[in-house]
């Protein structure tokens, strides 16, 4: 019974007040043994396998059909993989495999933990804004991310492998699938993700420290992409189970 309450049982809506996200490039090798045989590096040229590093102020996150005001505010920081699954009727999604996640409440993290496979730890992040410049930090988790915002023109970040924000783009997430293996049942869960009017502006980044990201010992680390969106509504439909068949 509590495995299947880890699987997503119902849909989940909220409210996205700011979305940081961050992209770290690395050679596609390092990555490779940190997903489940049953996903593939989604890949940029061949080379490249992508981390990324979502930092949200959501609000009223809740059960879908719920009212506003039972749902909880909370600050979520999610460690992902970029991915590509083929399913068992032999479509290929793109989405992401979490490799760890994090908040600043409680209570978000034990439900979190009670009806997702996240691995949700509980910190001390905060965000914090001064006119164009946003800071999220938090010291249990040795993050520190300072960017500018704004609608001048950004350059990429100086040692990024994509040619232009257009290409960057495609590795900025979130994508429509988050994905989980269950290697005893061989089960995919797939989750789907459902947003309007999400365009994310590039920011350029101050500083940046990701305490997480630099105790997995990857070799050939760079930032490719740094991106933020706000005020947008944000649900996840019920969770749903594909068999993998090994191809």
């Amino acid at each position: 019974m509590l495995s299947l309450l880890k699987n997503h049982p119902f849909a989940v809506t909220s409210h996205f007040n700011t979305s940081l996200v961050l992209t770290f490039a690395v050679p596609k090798d390092q990555l490779q043994k940190l997903i489940p045989t049953c996903l593939a590096l989604d890949t940029y040229a061949n080379e490249w396998a992508f981390v990324a590093v979502a930092m949200v102020d959501t609000s009223n996150l809740r059960p879908t059909g719920f009212p506003a005001f039972l749902g909880n505010d909370f600050i979520l920081t999610g460690y992902r993989i970029f991915v590509q699954y083929r399913t068992s009727y032999g479509k290929r999604l793109r989405g992401l495999y979490i490799i760890r996640s994090e908040t600043d409440n409680a209570r978000m993290a034990f439900f979190g933990n009670l009806f997702t496979h996240y691995n949700y730890r509980q910190t001390d992040i905060s965000f914090s804004r001064q006119n164009e410049i946003l800071e999220v930090k938090s010291s249990a988790s040795d993050l520190f991310v300072k960017v500018k915002l704004g609608d001048r023109d950004i350059s990429l970040p100086k040692d990024s492998p994509f040619k232009d924000w257009k290409e960057a783009r495609r590795y900025a997430g979130p994508l429509p699938f988050t994905f989980t293996y269950d290697a005893v049942k061989n089960e995919v869960l797939i989750i789907e993700g459902v947003r309007d009017d999400w365009a994310p502006k590039p920011v350029e980044v101050l500083k940046c420290r990701v305490g997480f990201v630099d105790s997995l010992l990857l070799n050939g680390v760079v930032l490719a992409n740094a991106f933020v969106v706000n005020n947008i509504p944000y649900s996840w439909k019920k969770g749903r189970i594909d068999p993998w068949i090994k191809s």
